[in-house]
């Protein structure tokens, strides 16, 4: 078999690639190498035809997008800020559940005079996220450590993923508004739809079954 008859499927380490496992062992599917120990990015399966891309999960949508892999698990998140181009999302996979939303100082007034500033790496979601309400904003970029930025005055208000909401709590900032319901989703490059349709579609299929059967 060759290497274009593989089915190669993207995912990130952590808890969407651990939440993903029993999904995939489910259609027939099982990494041979772990991610935590191999120093390898292309794991190999029990299967010779099905290989494991390990990502960033911010760069598994684009893998896909571009046919480098022809499915992959991806946050809504980072489906909200690639903003989808290229893929099908046939599947909520109801996996590493959270919530994006804006969070705050307790107490903190919101700043008269001038835009309010929000810090957040979801820069697409955050600028659509307050278009959408009328509001202009000044967004500030960040790419870790979110919940420092009003502690030091860098910005009003946060945008990221919220779980527990425990690490807000512990940086004395609480949730304020409620922008998407986030889990895993299923992609797919649509090239890899038509050409490989038959084993995708099936894979599909089993998947579908094991989130079916999970709830």
């Amino acid at each position: 078999m060759s290497e274009t008859d593989n089915l190669i499927i993207a995912l990130s380490k952590g808890r969407i690639y651990k939440e993903t496992l029993p999904l995939l062992k489910h259609a027939g599917i099982e990494p041979v190498d772990d991610p935590d120990t191999s120093r390898k990015l292309i794991l190999d399966t029990n299967r010779d035809d099905v290989k494991l891309l390990i990502l960033r999960a911010t760069d598994v949508p684009t893998y896909v997008q571009y046919g480098a892999a022809d499915l992959g698990v991806a946050g809504k998140d980072v489906l909200m800020e690639h903003g989808g181009e290229g893929l099908y999302e046939p599947l909520d996979l109801k996996i590493a559940r959270c919530k994006l939303m804006t969070a705050g100082r307790v107490g903190k007034e919101e700043p008269s005079g001038r835009r309010l500033r929000v810090a957040t790496k979801f820069v697409n979601s955050t600028r659509r996220f307050y278009a959408d309400r009328g509001e202009q904003v000044e967004i500030i970029k960040l790419y870790g450590s979110m919940e420092l930025a009003p502690l030091v005055g860098l910005a009003d208000r946060i945008v990221d993923v919220v779980d527990t909401g425990n690490t807000l709590k512990a940086n004395g900032l609480e949730p304020k508004e409620h922008i998407a319901d986030i889990s895993s989703r299923l992609i797919v490059n649509k090239a890899a739809m038509k050409m490989k349709h038959n084993r995708v579609k099936a894979l599909i299929d089993q998947i579908a079954d094991a989130v079916a059967k999970s709830q």
